[in-house]
């Protein structure tokens, strides 16, 4: 490998840290605890962990995915989230290089971690959501007036749109079928991807949902019609995808 390479595979260098931090905005932010003040802990044992046992990937093989300390299972989820961070790096580097790589990486490790936690928690907190959104207009200002006009006006008809069918469907139904963190998640993705591309985004995400999420609960026996399903993972995807590709 010549020294040239190693700057276009920093981020995938870079990308297990990330993966593991992201685990623990997963882990942290819906059980409303501290992300940077607080140790980690072993789940079963309770015993601090030490930075060998914190290395990314290298420390759950290293240990065979045991605690050190009690020898209980430590489970897949780090190491999972890591991997995954891994794979945004990887199509980043495929597609961009240099400070547009880390730029997907950024977006695509964050909309992971939001991804992460509407899967196991039904939610898309305002710490991620509403910072993304902000982050997306203001790549959108570096680009140029008519890039920051096509952003603004996306998250202005992500926002309204997502939280119009929101307001509806509960007059309607008298319970909520689509949450206001959706909302504030397509916001984003149209401050990112401009109006003009947000309904490939919402698209796309119905699409996936509706051929992947939703037969797969079914198979399991565990979706009715009065079931909710998150949402959140598959426009997360479909930012994701719509971004990298526009």
């Amino acid at each position: 490998m010549t020294i040239d390479v190693l700057p276009g595979l920093a981020p995938v260098l870079a990308a297990p840290f990330a993966g593991s931090f992201c685990g623990v905005l997963v882990r942290r932010i819906p059980a409303g605890q501290p992300v940077a003040l607080a140790r980690s802990r072993c789940d079963s044992c309770g015993t601090t962990l030490g930075w060998r046992d914190l290395v990314p990937l290298a420390s759950f093989a290293i240990s065979r995915g045991r605690c050190r300390h009690c020898g209980k299972p430590i489970g897949v989820f780090h190491p999972a989230i890591e991997l995954a961070a891994v794979a945004v790096a990887l199509c980043a580097v495929w597609l961009d290089e240099g400070a547009a790589a880390w730029l997907d990486c950024g977006l695509g490790w964050t909309l992971l971690t939001l991804a992460w936690i509407d899967r196991d928690w039904m939610l898309l907190p305002d710490i991620l959501t509403l910072p993304l959104l902000l982050t997306g207009l203001a790549v959108a200002w570096f680009d140029g007036p008519e890039a920051l006009t096509q952003a603004t006006l996306g998250a202005a008809a992500g926002w309204l749109g997502f939280t119009l069918i929101a307001v509806g469907y509960r007059r309607l139904r008298g319970r909520d079928g689509l949450g206001l963190g959706d909302a504030k998640l397509l916001a984003a993705g149209g401050a990112w991807v401009g109006i003009g591309l947000l309904p490939t985004v919402i698209l796309l995400a119905a699409v996936v949902a509706l051929t992947v999420a939703v037969p797969a609960r079914l198979l399991h026996g565990t979706t009715s019609a009065d079931t909710p399903l998150p949402f959140g993972p598959w426009l997360a995807l479909g930012i994701w995808i719509v971004w990298l590709l526009r």
